[in-house]
């Protein structure tokens, strides 16, 4: 092994180490907690060392999302596995399910990626712009994407019609389908251009607005009111989502 190598390794080590540790301190005491400084004085570095790797905080922050989504996306793909492809209702409850327990599990970790404020000007929508960055290359993006192409590709047609789209939110819609279309044709599934209008593409975002919102309700604890068992709840919401996109 040459000299360059070893020092390629070693590199490579120490950034595991550094992800490492951070995860330890996001999970532990939240994402404020995660600073260069309480790094590496866990690890027994200078916090200026830890420059050598990243730029900043905020780019370490970013490379901690993308390891987390990478966490969820197996999470994720291993529920799907356990579904028949063919099964289209099947797969779109296993993503959401999954997604709920993922969430419970991880608390810090999905404030991190799914409740971090944008930057100003730019919208969170699954294939949009958020935080600097394409989130439908992200893990969850890309299985949500892709099961919801499945279906599309397959001629399913989704219950809402274009011209139930508000006047208001026609060209926002008209953006995201072109957003989504990319997005799906990245994760691998080619879905023809007149399956998803304009319409489809806000029966979509709806389910996803209306899915992230009550998940992140039960992990911050922000019912209204008190619920012993938010199971029920959840799987009664789920079942109006399907129902209302046409898949139940």
């Amino acid at each position: 092994m040459t000299q360059a190598t070893r020092r390629e390794r070693g590199r490579a080590a120490t950034d595991r180490d550094i992800r490492q540790q951070a995860r330890t301190l996001l999970v532990a005491d939240g994402p404020q907690a995660v600073t260069l400084r309480a790094i590496a004085r866990e690890l027994g570095i200078t916090a200026p060392a830890l420059y050598r790797y990243y730029t900043s905080r905020e780019d370490l922050i970013e490379h901690l999302r993308q390891d987390i989504c990478a966490d969820l996306g197996t999470d994720l793909g291993g529920d799907l596995a356990e579904v028949d492809e063919a099964d289209h209702l099947g797969q779109v409850l296993a993503v959401c399910r999954g997604f709920r327990a993922w969430a419970l599990a991880h608390p810090q970790e999905f404030a991190m990626v799914f409740a971090s404020p944008a930057e100003p000007g730019q919208h969170c929508p699954v294939g949009a712009q958020r935080a600097g960055r394409d989130v439908a290359v992200d893990s969850f993006g890309r299985i949500f994407l892709t099961v919801a192409g499945r279906v599309l590709a397959n001629g399913f047609q989704l219950a809402q019609a274009d011209a139930e789209v508000p006047a208001q939110l026609v060209a926002d819609m008209e953006n995201f389908r072109d957003d989504l279309l990319a997005a799906m044709a990245e994760s691998g599934v080619q879905v023809p251009p007149e399956y998803l209008g304009t319409g489809t593409a806000y029966v979509i975002l709806q389910f996803w607005v209306r899915l992230y919102g009550q998940v992140a309700l039960e992990v911050f604890g922000q019912f209204p009111y008190p619920v012993s068992d938010c199971e029920p709840l959840f799987e009664s919401m789920l079942t109006g989502l399907v129902r209302d996109a046409g898949l139940l």
